[in-house]
């Protein structure tokens, strides 16, 4: 995808009128655009630079742009429902993709986080991503290979449910696993875009990875993440780390519980992101009527070495967290729980920094 420069050919063009509503439009010569504000020809855009305006016949003016991926995002065809650029930044930022990681993903989706995560992870990453319903995987494919101009050598689409050790068996041993796994969907094969330069081939595991677990990052956003624990477990890292984005509370609650019954894995955090855009003409400054509020909690945790368990928490437990036993033994001044607190670090980072924790 050209990312610069004046516009050409296949470049894909964000217009904007005067109210603010965009179009996505990708440019081929002679090709137009029809609204019912008149016709643009795409020859008055190619070889035109970035930041130009250009006049529909019926006079309205839209200023061109390449998209952000933000903006992408937001336009991308959708099958399931796509992960906002919210919740995408925070994925990045707070479960550390980055570039070179390798990556497990479930379920794809329509595809939004793939690309947020293969720009992060880079050439010299994997991103091994899985997604049990056909239609699904292949709008993913259509939307990832849109944004990127061809499928990335760095990614692999996997057709049915999350299996760890099918991922890190492909991080070893490459492609040649798709003549053992049929239900591997190289995005590359199923492409009908016109044929793109051949890919290099994807790189492989280093030679100190050659056994165990080999994936740096694991990103479940699924119905029931809590059933796949104890499985991506086997394919992390020690100090790698889970990220699970689930919707509901009642989710949040079993998700952390199974992560900390588990026992591989230290104290999990959980959060939820609020976006709230600004009106801004003149002195009138205030906050928009309409916000981007909850789409979902995201819950980290780092695995731990192989054979350690965490030490156990300090802090008690609130009454009534665990049932009606874990109350008694509160009530008697015993800790019902040892580890297991309902109220978790302060923060995503998981260091705790309120008044009490600290004193």
């Amino acid at each position: 995808m050209n990312r610069r420069g004046p516009f050409e050919a296949g470049d894909q063009v964000q217009l904007t009128d005067p109210k603010g509503r965009m179009h996505q439009i990708v440019l081929q010569p002679g090709g137009t655009f029809h609204t019912h504000r008149g016709l643009l020809a795409h020859d008055d855009l190619i070889g035109a630079p970035e930041g130009s305006v250009v006049i529909a016949a019926g006079g309205t003016a839209y200023v061109a742009l390449r998209p952000l991926l933000a903006d992408f995002t937001l336009a991308m065809k959708r099958g399931a429902a796509i992960i906002y650029p919210k919740d995408a930044a925070h994925i990045l930022a707070y479960a550390d993709i980055f570039p070179g990681a390798r990556v497990l993903e479930a379920g794809a989706g329509s595809g939004a986080l793939s690309a947020w995560m293969l720009r992060a992870i880079g050439p010299e990453g994997r991103l091994v991503s899985f997604e049990r319903r056909p239609d699904f995987a292949e709008i993913a494919r259509a939307n990832v290979t849109k944004y990127f101009g061809a499928p990335p050598a760095s990614w692999t689409l996997v057709g049915g449910d999350l299996s760890a050790k099918a991922a890190v068996d492909l991080l070893k041993n490459g492609p040649s696993l798709r003549a053992t796994h049929p239900a591997l969907l190289r995005a590359a094969e199923a492409a009908p875009e016109p044929a793109a330069p051949e890919p290099a081939a994807p790189p492989q595991a280093p030679a100190d990875a050659a056994t165990g677990p080999l994936f740096d990052r694991v990103i479940l956003d699924m119905l029931s993440p809590w059933d796949c624990v104890a499985d991506v477990a086997t394919a992390l890292i020690p100090g790698g780390l889970l990220c699970c984005y689930v919707a509901t509370t009642t989710q949040l609650s079993r998700v952390t519980e199974e992560i900390r019954l588990h026992g591989g894995f230290f104290e999990p955090a959980a959060w939820e992101t609020l976006m709230r855009g600004w009106h801004l003409d003149g002195l009138a400054v205030r906050p928009e009527h309409r916000m981007i509020g909850h789409t979902a909690f995201l819950v980290t945790a780092r695995r731990l070495a192989e054979g350690v368990s965490a030490p156990p928490r300090r802090r008690r437990p609130s009454k009534g967290a665990h049932g009606e036993d874990s109350a008694a033994s509160v009530a008697a001044g015993e800790d019902p729980a040892p580890g297991r607190g309902d109220e978790g670090p302060a923060g995503p980072s998981g260091i705790a920094d309120s008044w009490e924790e600290s004193h």
